[in-house]
């Protein structure tokens, strides 16, 4: 299971976030679309650095040597416009980036350790972002079996069982955590389903 950052400042985040840590929180995305590289750098700086080896960083890139960071992710957008190389760079591990369908998906390059496939469902965090095809269907299709095919979007409590049913590697949630009144809770929830699994 991954966690994604709210895109925007969150009341007592940085606590969350460590805490979320202390439950078992495998990975955790920082995507801040609109932060400086100043302003991550102090988010990055607050977050308990025994963590930093699962933070994958969407943004600034360039702060991943500076803090011991061997993940980051490409989006859609960038990895178009800005090909990744076949193989990884010495600096980093792990390549994730995002995708919107299965044909995309499966013509990514070897490089990426697991890519997103969104949106599954309606978006808790983004209003009118729905899927226009049924990702359960589309999955049947998958020939890529190198990458590791994550769903997201409108994942919660109440559908990732159906999620881990239907052949994907792992979810993440976004929406699911920063949406509730009690992040730790529902992500304990959302754990112990796919403990199950």
């Amino acid at each position: 299971m991954i966690v994604i950052s709210n895109p925007t400042e969150i009341t007592n985040e940085i606590n969350i976030i460590n805490s979320l840590f202390e439950e078992g929180m495998e990975l955790f995305h920082i995507r801040k679309p609109n932060y400086s590289i100043e302003e991550l750098r102090s988010f990055l700086s607050a977050i308990n650095s025994s963590y930093y080896s699962k933070l994958v960083l969407h943004q600034h890139h360039e702060l991943a040597e500076e803090f011991q960071i061997k993940r980051v992710h490409f989006t859609e957008k960038e990895r178009l416009t800005k090909p990744v190389k076949l193989s990884k760079p010495d600096r980093y591990k792990f390549l994730s980036t995002s995708v919107h369908s299965i044909k995309d998906f499966n013509i990514l390059s070897n490089a990426f350790d697991y890519a997103f496939l969104s949106p599954i469902y309606p978006s808790i965090s983004k209003q009118n972002y729905v899927p226009t095809k049924n990702a359960f269907e589309e999955i049947k299709k998958r020939t890529n079996h190198h990458t590791k095919l994550i769903a997201l979007g409108g994942i919660s409590v109440e559908n990732i069982e159906e999620v881990l049913h239907n052949n994907f590697d792992d979810y993440a949630l976004l929406g699911a955590i920063w949406n509730t009144k009690n992040p730790i809770e529902n992500f304990k929830k959302c754990q112990t389903i796919a403990q199950s699994f």
